[in-house]
């Protein structure tokens, strides 16, 4: 049947209304495609290039070589040394334990740090790099590398790792460094991405961990292709960063070797030794001492229980961290106090019974029989407990406290070391605010002799040394420069004491290291330039009762180590021209003059010598003895010098 031409004329008006639709939505599409085609080539072209990139390369963070540490001379005490390991990718690995299992058969893995990684490994993101052993001979990663189509995900490398050449020496000063902990983590407020790479090492105690943010340094990159199996192919880039910075110690490692010997002849025990002119700190030791090389792959149970239960506390710089009585090396600020007020003068005198009574209790002084009449110099000379009990009673206990606390006492010193003791220095107001009482009067007497309230440790006593020597007020610097940057020196200025007040107390303190009735004689340097001047001290630890006092006082040989007294000395030398002071605690060690003052007079010889002592510098019936001992000290690469030998 044939359209006619009307029908024929409406067909074709719709078939054009269509096609015009159809063709406009067709380029409409057309229209998006080639906009978004435009937006994506030349608008979005650098982030799709990026991503593209990422397919076949990969970031990872290079570590920064961590800054040296070198004692005062320049020789090195903490250093990086090269660590061969492998490593593990877990997204890479694929099946995990079958690649492990072929590494097991290619090189022994141990199991418990095996277990470690991968403990390690599963708490870490996928892509993030995990160690599964370090501290590889160039075999194993010979061996590894050439197996490496077998096994993906794994990797051989090449990085640093801390290491102390000079072992226990140093290990209280600059501590050591660990893996980066969870604990660590959570105590510290730092985002820098190092910290998330598993087994990172950061300092845990010491300078390392004082100084961890310059001597860390800032991470560097590298940039990797890798093939669609993930396989590394090539490097095609690297920045290095930016390493840590070096630190040169004040301390002398000769010194400081010869110190921490001498301290481990006795059982637990610690000394300083000062600069008296900069402050600086020659010497930290603290015995018995450990290996900081132990930590720095993380320390085995067994190691750490060993330290942990030791009674006399290796772990611990007893340096600056032990707050003990200062026994009678604090009667000098007493002596201070007492001239400061014009309360004595140097021939003022005091009789001594051999104690003092205050209403129903006595004081005893360590002499039974007491000194009879003492002046200033005797009092110091003969270390008379009773001179300082009267002294006590007429200036008081604020005055005391004002003086100690100009000479160091009960300040927090700023210096790099962990858990650094401000120790105690009380007054009236101390006592009621730590305890809600009043300051009593046997309070003061107690003090007075360095026991009661009172607590330093050997670097206060080395301070209040320094200090009486020079008359400055210098503080202890342990830091002497920061990538080769001086740092300063602090406290140069006068004390504003007296100069005549302090040449007293020092011309005490001379007496008794060489007039035979002084407590330290025995302990005395036979050298006329040399001459030291010191002070003993022996604080007691537990309380004598009125009935043993009566029947005789126990002797430390007697008791139990851990209820001994403990011995103390404090020293400086030349007596004319001082250079040197030096502190000395012996935990437990019993009377000061015979336990400490013949380490503290090694220690300050072999400080002004700058090796081991000679012989004719001790008293010459001594000399056999000394020669003897000095030949068998675990001193570094050193032998005793025979010097003259006038016996």
């Amino acid at each position: 049947m044939r359209r006619s031409p009307k029908d024929t004329e409406a067909s074709s008006r719709k078939i054009t209304r269509r096609g015009m639709v159809v063709g406009g939505l067709q380029l409409g599409m057309l229209g998006v495609l080639g906009w978004r085609m435009r937006q994506m080539q030349v608008e979005q072209a650098d982030e799709f290039r990026l991503l593209a990139e990422e397919n076949r390369i990969n970031m990872r963070l290079i570590a920064p070589s961590r800054g040296l540490i070198f004692d005062r001379n320049g020789i090195p005490v903490a250093e990086n040394t090269q660590n061969y390991r492998i490593v593990i990718v877990r997204e890479e690995a694929g099946d995990v334990d079958m690649v492990i299992e072929r590494l097991r058969h290619l090189i022994y893995l141990d199991p418990e740090e095996l277990e470690r990684s991968l403990r390690e490994m599963h708490r870490r993101s996928p892509f993030v790099p995990v160690t599964l052993t370090d501290q590889r001979s160039w075999e194993d990663i010979a061996t590894v590398a050439v197996n490496a189509p077998a096994l993906p995900g794994i990797t051989p490398d090449v990085g640093l790792t801390r290491h102390y050449p000079l072992g226990e020496d140093f290990a209280h000063i600059v501590g050591y460094v660990g893996p980066v902990s969870d604990y660590d983590l959570n105590r510290i407020e730092d985002d820098d991405p190092l910290l998330q790479i598993p087994k990172f090492q950061i300092g845990k105690t010491g300078v390392e961990n004082k100084y961890e943010r310059d001597l860390r340094g800032k991470a560097g990159s590298k940039r990797i292709e890798v093939n669609a199996a993930g396989r590394v192919m090539r490097e095609l880039g690297r920045d290095s960063g930016v390493p840590g910075a070096n630190l040169q110690l004040t301390v002398d490692n000769a010194l400081q070797n010869f110190v921490e010997a001498r301290l481990t002849l006795d059982q637990s025990a610690s000394a300083v030794v000062m600069d008296v002119r900069s402050g600086d700190l020659m010497a930290v030791g603290s015995a018995p001492t450990f290996d900081p090389n132990k930590f720095v792959r993380g320390i085995s149970v067994k190691d750490y229980g060993e330290l942990t239960d030791n009674i006399y506390r290796p772990l611990a710089n007893k340096a600056v961290q032990g707050a003990y009585p200062p026994g009678s090396t604090f009667k000098m600020m007493v002596t201070m106090a007492a001239l400061d007020t014009g309360e004595i003068s140097a021939e003022d005198t005091v009789y001594c019974p051999g104690f003092t009574e205050l209403g129903n209790r006595r004081f005893h002084c360590w002499k039974r029989g007491g000194h009879g009449y003492v002046n200033l110099e005797k009092s110091l000379q003969q270390s008379c407990d009773v001179y300082y009990y009267e002294m006590a009673q007429k200036v008081g206990v604020d005055k005391i406290a004002e003086t100690a606390r100009r000479f160091g006492f009960g300040e927090k010193f700023d210096i790099p070391m962990s858990a650094v003791t401000a120790g105690v220095m009380p007054d009236k107001d101390w006592k009621r605010e730590r305890y809600g009482k009043e300051w009593l009067i046997g309070d003061s007497l107690n003090a007075s002799i360095g026991q009661g309230y009172v607590l330093a440790s050997p670097l206060h006593l080395a301070v209040m040394t320094a200090r009486l020597a020079s008359g400055n007020a210098i503080m202890p610097r342990l830091i002497k420069s920061i990538d080769g940057v001086e740092t300063p020196i602090v406290g140069a200025e006068p004390l504003g004491f007296n100069e005549n007040h302090l040449r007293m107390v020092r011309k005490g303190m001379f007496a008794v290291s060489n007039t035979r009735r002084g407590t330290g004689f025995s302990a005395r340097i036979d050298d006329e330039g040399r001459r030291m001047a010191g002070k003993s001290g022996t604080s007691q630890v537990r309380n004598i009762t009125v009935a043993e006092r009566a029947r005789g006082v126990t002797s430390n040989a007697d008791l139990p180590w851990e209820r001994r007294d403990h011995a103390l000395y404090v020293c400086f030398a030349p007596y004319d021209n001082p250079q040197y002071a030096v502190s000395v605690v012996v935990e437990h060690g019993g009377g000061g003059s015979s336990v400490a003052a013949p380490i503290a007079r090694d220690i300050l010889l072999f400080a002004m010598h700058g090796k081991t002592p000679p012989l004719d510098a001790y008293p010459s019936g001594q000399r056999g003895r000394i020669r003897e001992m000095l030949s068998k000290l675990p001193v570094r690469g050193t032998t005793p010098s025979p010097g003259s030998d006038r016996a």
